[in-house]
């Protein structure tokens, strides 16, 4: 049983006489102990979405279900305590800067005993690595310690859940990457589930295991992150894709390039994709092998995603290109896809 099911959720709001779908008919499931990201570009109605999740968002059709609760009934108290289980972090922090930080934990407390509260807040600075600035003030820290606090904040009621919307989006890379690490010890140390939006693929392939992809309001594409950045199906997904690991640059260096605009119809360009096992695969002789074709690398990139090599090629492939649906076939065989560039389409 999921944790979180979001069931064919509808969001439309009026204004004056226009009705704006802001989601669409979105179903996701998220299991327990999940980092299950949901990225888009601005608009996508991805903060809307998972806002029904405490209801702080009435589906207008549809149906939230969260630990076994149909949170579309709840009233009263049974809604407030749902609420206490999930933890929410924003891109601004939201602190109070007339409390100190050990006061700006405290004050959301419900759920723990008044005499135990200060010993949990202590704990949950030491957790967040802020030891030492109990008595500092927001306005005496910096984007990265301010989020600490806000994420200290969140968990001040034990959450279950912790959805984190843009957390990131206003620090820098290396303060993003700290903050990364804060959460993913947090999802193993405290077992917290983490609903993470954003619209920054690199954030979803340092934390996530699995996200989902939003465009105008509609999930496009949903899937595990390995199989989403070996096999993206969706247009959107690819964008977000090859951005991540600078393939797009590298598309748009070679497309302003003479010698590879020139490029005759017995040589074109390929992006080639491997995964796991398949990047000790020596595929460059064995196309020339099978097939009796020269692949020459332009742009090479490889990274891991969860322990697992991923790799990225641009190649030109000359001669034997009438077969290339079963030089297509035959790299599929070996969980390596190919795909030709088509300079046309850039932007």
């Amino acid at each position: 049983m999921p944790q979180i099911s979001l069931k064919n959720i509808n969001i439309t709001f009026k204004q004056k006489d226009k009705v704006l779908e802001a989601v669409k008919n979105v179903s996701l499931d998220i299991q327990k102990g999940d980092i299950y990201g949901i990225v888009g570009y601005s608009g996508a109605g991805k903060s809307t979405l998972v806002r029904v999740i405490n209801r702080l968002q009435v589906p207008t059709k549809g149906q939230v279900i969260v630990e076994n609760q149909n949170v579309n009934q709840l009233k009263g108290r049974k809604l407030r305590d749902l609420r206490h289980k999930v933890g929410f972090i924003f891109q601004h922090f939201n602190l109070m800067n007339s409390r100190t930080i050990a006061e700006n934990v405290y004050y959301p407390m419900f759920n723990t005993e008044t005499k135990n509260r200060k010993a949990r807040v202590q704990k949950l600075i030491r957790l967040v690595g802020l030891q030492g600035k109990e008595n500092a003030y927001p306005a005496q820290l910096s984007g990265g310690q301010k989020q600490r606090v806000a994420i200290a904040r969140a968990l001040a009621n034990n959450p279950s859940i912790l959805v984190s919307d843009e957390a990131t989006s206003a620090l820098d890379p290396k303060t993003t990457q700290e903050i990364l690490q804060l959460l993913k010890k947090i999802n193993q140390e405290l077992g917290v589930t983490i609903v993470l939006i954003t619209h920054e693929m690199d954030v979803v392939k340092t934390l996530c295991n699995k996200v989902a992809v939003m465009n105008a309001g509609q999930v496009v594409e949903k899937n595990n992150i390995l199989n989403i950045f070996s096999n993206p199906k969706n247009e959107l997904t690819k964008d977000f894709i090859n951005t991540t690991n600078n393939s797009t640059n590298a598309i748009e260096t070679l497309s302003q390039q003479t010698k590879f605009q020139e490029l005759s119809k017995t040589n074109r360009l390929f992006q080639l994709t491997y995964l796991g096992e398949s990047a000790e695969h020596p595929f460059i002789i064995d196309l020339y092998n099978r097939f009796g074709i020269s692949a020459s690398i332009i742009y090479g990139n490889i990274e891991f995603i969860q322990g697992t090599p991923l790799g990225n090629l641009i190649i030109t492939i000359d001669g034997q290109l009438n077969r290339i649906e079963e030089i297509k076939q035959y790299l599929a065989d070996n969980q390596i896809s190919l795909n030709e560039i088509d300079f046309s389409k850039i932007k």
